[in-house]
Formats: structure tokens, C-alpha cells, sequence
């Protein structure tokens, strides 16, 4: 058996609902084959944040970590590449905290790449007949701070574990008027076991076009 963290956000902003944890859970419900499946949701709190994706990880004894978070706007799933030292936060979190221009981790790196296969990781979900590509910015506010904080993890305390970050759009429970992009919870939940199935027996990744020319 292969052991696999996966985690999701508590809502935030407002929402009731925040569809990574709702899509998480109910993936959990049929992890692949072959998986041992652990699941914890995050609080949208700055650095508490990284100490329970630490704390996760420690309890777990995971060997690959997913983490996922809500892009809303975005029309598919979006596996992340690279994770930026920076906060710089939009809106507050839910404990009202809005760092501008802050490290992550001060004297860290600049940046972390994802330790997945990410460009397999779009296959599969393609495969699976979900929208899906692969993204170059995290952006500035939980998800990047989780996806770096998870990858200083790995390079400093764990490094047999390999980890990345999924974004998952809107789910349509949160568009009411239909006029942003939203996908549901069980396509959602599918894209991410294809993901959690590819990561767990995949490690070099796919050689094509993947890029971004914005």
C-alpha cells in the first residue's frame, strides 16, 4: 500500500462551502487501488495552515501529498508547478490576517517546483474527459502558502515524500447566475483520484508541450 495526504481548504471569503474538501472527502469515499487514503482539511489561515499540512504529514506517514485548493474562475483543473516564496494577500484569511509582500518562510528559496508528475497528472484527468492543464502560478494566497510550505517540508525534513498542489474550480452550488466557470463535486473528485492514482505510480513525467505563453 501506498500512503497518500490529500487535503483540502474550510471555506473562506464569505462561502459556505469550499469545493477542494468537499471534492477530497468524497474521493476518499473510493481511493485507487493500492491506496491508503488520508484526509485532513485545512484551516484558510495563514501559517496555522502549514503547522497542520506538518503535523498531517508527520500523523500520516504519507508518501505522496496532494494538496488541493478552490481557483474560482478557472474552468478546469489545474495541477501547479511551482510554488513562490511570497504572501501577498488579496483578501484577509479567516482569522483576518492579510500579509502583503511577506516570505512564506524567510530565507527560503525563491521557489519550489512540484515534486509530481504534473504533466501525467493532466493526462489522466483528460483521459477521465475533465478539463485540465497545467499552471504556472499558485497565486499569492493559501494555496501558494501551503503548496511552498509543503515543498520546504519535503526538501528539509521529508524527503522521500513527494507532494504538489491541484485548483479545482468553482462548484455550481457557489454560481447561481451560471456566469463563472464551476464544475461538480463528483468530477471534481474524479479528476483527483486520477491524479492521486497517477502520482502514486508515476515519477518521470510526460515529455510535452505544457506550457504557458502568459
Amino acid at each position: 500500500m501506498t500512503h497518500v495526504l490529500l487535503t483540502g481548504f474550510e471555506p473562506f471569503d464569505g462561502s459556505g462551502v469550499n469545493p477542494s474538501w468537499q471534492a477530497v472527502r468524497l474521493a476518499a469515499t473510493t481511493p485507487p487501488e493500492g491506496v491508503s487514503l488520508t484526509t485532513v482539511m485545512l484551516p484558510v489561515v495563514f501559517h496555522d495552515a502549514i503547522a497542520r499540512l506538518r503535523a498531517a504529514v508527520e500523523e500520516s506517514g504519507a508518501e505522496v501529498v496532494v494538496c488541493v485548493g478552490q481557483a474560482g474562475g478557472r474552468p478546469g483543473i489545474t495541477v501547479e508547478r511551482v510554488a513562490i516564496n511570497l504572501d501577498d494577500a488579496r483578501i484577509p484569511d479567516n482569522n483576518g490576517a492579510q500579509p502583503v509582500d511577506e516570505p512564506v518562510v524567510v530565507d527560503g528559496p525563491a521557489a519550489y517546483f512540484s515534486t509530481l508528475p504534473v504533466k501525467a497528472c493532466v493526462a489522466a484527468v483528460r483521459d477521465a474527459g475533465l478539463p485540465a492543464s497545467v499552471s504556472h502560478t499558485a497565486g499569492t494566497f493559501l494555496c501558494n502558502h501551503v503548496f511552498y510550505g509543503l515543498m520546504h517540508l519535503i526538501e528539509y525534513g521529508r524527503p522521500g515524500v513527494r507532494g504538489g498542489f491541484v485548483h479545482v474550480p468553482y462548484l455550481p452550488e457557489q454560481v447561481p447566475g451560471g456566469d463563472q466557470p464551476s464544475m461538480s463535486v463528483h468530477s471534481i473528485a474524479e479528476a483527483l483520484t486520477a491524479i492521486v492514482s497517477v502520482a502514486v505510480t508515476t515519477t518521470a513525467d510526460l515529455k510535452e508541450t505544457g506550457g504557458a505563453l502568459h
